[in-house]
Formats: C-alpha cells, structure tokens, sequence
C-alpha cells in the first residue's frame, strides 16, 4: 500500500458527531410515503415510516447553495484525506422496532474504522461509519453500518 492514511486521518477513529435529536411526526411520514410512491396503508396513514424514513430524517436541513450536485448537503464528518472523490459503499441497517409517530429519536454516528485498499484503477480508502439511534428511553432502534470510499 501507499500509506495514504495519515495519523491525523487515524485520530478520527473512533470520534462521534454530536448527537441529533428529531421527533418523528405522522404528517412526516405521509409525505414521505407519498413521495416514495409507498402502497402499504400503515405508511399511507402515517401510522408506520417505511424503513428508508430514517436517512432523510436525520439529514440536516441547509440552504439550496449548500448542496452538492446530487442534492445531499456536504458532510463536514470525515478526516482530510488525499483522495477527495467521496462514493457510498454498502449500507447494512437492523431495524429493532418500527418507527412510529411521537417517537423521539436520538442519532449517534461513529467514525469506526478506516482502512486502505487497491482497487484495479488505483489506491481507495474506506471509511466505516456506525449509526446507533436510540428512543428516548434509551432503548435501541435502529443500528446501521455505512461504508464510505475515496478515491
């Protein structure tokens, strides 16, 4: 390998975003439904948000100027690395319960590991993420594993 990574881009490991506090409303999760063009009822009604609810709920709200091409607001939660082409990776989601309407949720992101491979058109970094999202009970909802690359 190059050793692309250095020890500042180490130190990260382990860091966490603060955490986000949302409340899940019935009127968010039909016009979610809606425009995800959902056909079960439970979502229609808002009595239930479908499983990809969470990621547009969580995303911060920003001005249209501070969006990237594809529509999703920069996310300043990454080490400066070399390779400044950022792509998702995989996404692995357990879902404990279903979020519901009056559901106060909390979202912590975790920055879980980095690691450097060779891809056959150069070197790539892989970045691992943790999403744990808790009630506000404390009780576990949601758990998602994310993998960022750079290149």
């Amino acid at each position: 390998m190059s050793g692309l990574i250095d020890a500042a881009a180490r130190e990260w490991i382990g860091r966490s975003q603060p955490p986000v506090t949302v409340e899940v409303t019935r009127r968010d999760i039909q016009k979610y439904a809606v425009a995800t063009e959902q056909k079960a009822e439970k979502y229609l009604n808002g009595d239930e948000a479908p499983p990809m609810f969470l990621f547009g709920l969580l995303r911060p709200v920003v001005p249209l100027d501070q969006l990237q091409p594809d529509g999703i607001a920069r996310d300043a939660f990454l080490p400066d690395l070399p390779l400044k082409r950022i792509m998702a990776g995989g996404v692995d989601m357990k879902f404990h319960r279903p979020l519901r309407p009056g559901d106060v949720l909390t979202a912590t992101r975790t920055l879980s590991d980095i690691q450097e491979k060779q891809g056959s058109t150069g070197p790539l970094i892989f970045l691992s993420y943790t999403l744990k999202v808790v009630d506000a009970d404390g009780a576990p909802v949601v758990e998602e594993t994310s993998t960022r690359i750079a290149r």
